[in-house]
């Protein structure tokens, strides 16, 4: 029974504060350096004078490939910025880190993170700042959110002393782009209010795939209407009949807060900002009244990837990205597993929450192989203590937190993001604060979800096995120290869950609790320019034969284009002496002699001068041998039958053979 996300809820406003966007960060993982005069690397790969630019890219990409080599890890060739100065990248580091290891080569002189200037901006929302004051008013809070704002979205502190270190450094981001109308993100949930003045305009048209009525509470089954109109279950329903196991509560509209963090509207001098504001959101309403149905879900995650749907029209805008705040106990099912499978198949990219049973194993959907699974952190980086782990978990966001428990006191670091005050239907268009606080692994998730829309607003032929492997290899590692209990207690390391045994604040591990906590500036940059990608397009390459790479799965960002390939032999390929085609272009052959395994490089350039490697290596099977003809030879003659006889069959073999060089002469002659 899919379950909604923990919600905390305290008193009491929060204090003021004001704050300026923080300076840009270098380019993620990105490093000017320069070469000694004489250095060795720069004599193997020497820039010709007056070089044309795709020589000069192949020449930088060789550099780029030699000092990864010695730095045993992949990086890539920016732009020349002189004859022996260029810019280098790489992924799943930070630009200080790399510049201090290319500093350490006895060929580099210096090498430095590539800074950036920049018009100082950040969305006019007046929730994404620093809030201001925050007051009551009929009843009604009426207010500019938590003392943090929209924390979770800015740039990371360094350290815990200088402010969260868990943000997702969304502005970096957004300087490639804030999202593309193009790119679609699903949002199953228990629908929206449309009206809401961060979501109003900002929704295509969704669907309700709520069959039970009672459960949907809107008078209907399945309609094309995707709106809340509230999920309270009352004390008189709470644990009879169709609410069974359900508890009393008021409306949580779950659905509308995960949709605000995907695609709030941002510079329009009102609420919050989403984390990516340009995308197109589509609303699809799974859960209703305590719970959805796993068959609902099942159906709903394929019309949104553009399926067909018995009784349902098809969706005419399939998503890319497919956000899923839900999840329910146990292993993934057969059923889960295979509309999963029928989703990545279309290419989309399914993001759904680790659950929030303090500590306890991930339950599915996130736990089916091939979803993304979200954990929560902390503002601090930490598991946060209603946060699930384990090792389906692929990736780390910010979940909300609370800090200060002490009666009366608002909740400093919740996720802010658009509700309603209506506690059964409908009344008022509001936003969460410290108050009324939005904290779950259910929030964590439409954060990773929106930051694939922003990979595939510049990026759009990404596959969704190459866009985690960008996110995961462009995370944040989680930090060591900084916890604190508040009681003077020592925060523990994660362990694997325990059924049934909380495990609350504790150091995540990449083995628990995913490859680190998610970056969004440095995942969407590590996707703006070309991705290299080598097929082997000859099927079990032997001997002998000509085998035929191809550069076809190659990608590129929107509005660029593939402007030069260059193919590599890399050394120690003794099988392969050379290609038998051209090495400058999409497809390359060579013929290897013997069995064995040869590797080569892809260098792949784009109009912007960027140029991305990739290396493949290929295992050759020896030649088949044929077994050599052997003619008939007579048998020994048999016994008592005198030395000359032969035996009625091969006399009968021999007129056969006789007959076929009779026909075969004949035929010649004709």
């Amino acid at each position: 029974m899919p379950l909604l996300a923990l919600t905390l809820l305290l008193a009491l406003p929060a204090s003021a504060a004001t704050t300026t966007p923080a300076a840009m960060a270098p380019v993620e993982g990105e490093v000017i350096v320069q070469f000694k005069p004489g250095a060795a690397l720069v004599r193997t790969h020497a820039l010709p004078a007056r070089a044309a630019a795709g020589t000069v890219r192949e020449v930088l990409a060789r550099r780029a490939a030699a000092m990864g080599t010695r730095l045993g890890r992949t990086l890539q060739a920016g732009s020349a910025v002189g004859e022996r100065t260029q810019v280098l990248r790489t992924s799943g580091m930070s630009a200080s880190e790399l510049a201090t290891k290319l500093s350490a080569d006895p060929d580099v002189e210096f090498a430095v993170p590539n800074g950036r200037a920049r018009r100082l901006t950040a969305p006019n929302d007046p929730l994404y700042p620093l809030s201001a004051t925050q007051r009551r008013s009929n009843g009604l809070f009426e207010q500019d959110g938590p003392a943090s704002g929209q924390w979770y979205l800015r740039a990371p502190a360094a350290t815990l002393a200088q402010g969260p270190v868990s943000s997702l450094d969304i502005e970096r981001a957004w300087a490639r782009s804030r999202g593309s109308a193009a790119v679609v993100v699903a949002v199953l949930d228990t629908g929206v209010r449309p009206e809401h003045p961060d979501l109003n305009g900002r929704l295509l048209p969704g669907y309700d795939f709520v069959t039970n009525t009672t459960v949907a509470n809107d008078g209907n089954g399945r309609d094309a209407d995707p709106s809340d109109p509230g999920d309270w279950v009352t004390a008189a329903e709470a644990g009879t009949g169709t609410f069974t196991g359900c508890a009393a509560e008021a409306s949580s509209w779950h659905g509308t807060k995960t949709a605000a963090l995907v695609g709030a509207s941002a510079d329009d001098g009102v609420g919050m900002a989403g984390a990516a504001p340009g995308v197109s959101v589509l609303p699809v309403r799974v859960l209703g009244k305590c719970y959805g149905s796993e068959s609902d879900i099942w159906a709903a995650m394929k019309w949104a990837a553009g399926i067909s749907i018995p009784g349902v029209p098809d969706n005419p805008n399939p998503a890319k990205v497919l956000n899923l705040s839900l999840g329910g106990g146990g292993s993934c099912s057969a059923g889960y597993q295979a509309a999963v499978n029928e989703v990545l198949a279309k290419g989309a990219v399914i993001v759904a929450a680790a659950g929030n049973s303090a500590g306890g194993p991930v339950g599915a959907p996130a736990n089916c192989p091939g979803v993304i699974g979200v954990l929560a952190v902390r503002h601090a980086g930490l598991k946060v203590g209603f946060s699930d782990l384990g090792p389906q978990i692929a990736i780390a966001a910010p979940g909300g937190n609370c800090i200060n428990v002490t009666a009366g006191s608002p909740c400093l670091y919740p996720l802010l993001t658009a509700t309603n005050s209506g506690t059964q239907g409908p009344v008022s268009s509001r936003w969460t604060d410290g108050d009324d606080a939005s904290v779950g692994t259910s929030f964590a998730s439409p954060l990773v979800a929106a930051t694939a829309g922003l990979m595939f607003s510049v990026q759009p032929a990404l596959t969704p096995a190459v866009l985690l492997a960008r996110v995961q290899a462009t995370a944040r590692p989680f930090p060591t120290t900084g916890g604190d209990n508040g009681d003077g207690s020592v925060v523990p390391v994660c362990v694997a869950p325990s059924s049934g045994i909380q495990q609350l604040q504790c150091y995540c591990t990449t083995a628990l609790c995913g490859a680190g906590m998610l970056d969004a500036g440095a995942a969407v940059n590590a996707v703006a320019g070309p991705l290299a990608r080598i097929t082997v397009a000859t099927a079990n390459p032997t001997a002998g034969s000509p085998v035929t790479l191809s550069a076809a799965g190659s990608l590129v960002a929107s509005g660029s284009s593939i402007t030069g390939y260059q193919w590599e032999l890399s050394p120690g390929s003794g099988i392969v002496t050379g290609f038998d085609s051209a090495s400058n272009a999409s497809t390359a052959t060579l013929t290897p002699s013997a069995a064995g395994s040869f590797t080569v490089t892809l260098a792949v350039s784009d109009g912007q001068g960027n140029t991305a490697l990739a290396s493949q290596t290929v295992t050759v099977a020896a030649a088949p041998v044929t077994p050599p003809v052997t003619p008939p030879v007579a048998p020994p003659a048999t016994a008592g039958g005198g030395g000359g006889a032969t035996s009625a069959p091969w006399l009968a073999l021999l007129a056969l053979a006789a007959a076929a060089l009779f026909r075969d002469g004949r035929s010649r002659r004709a």
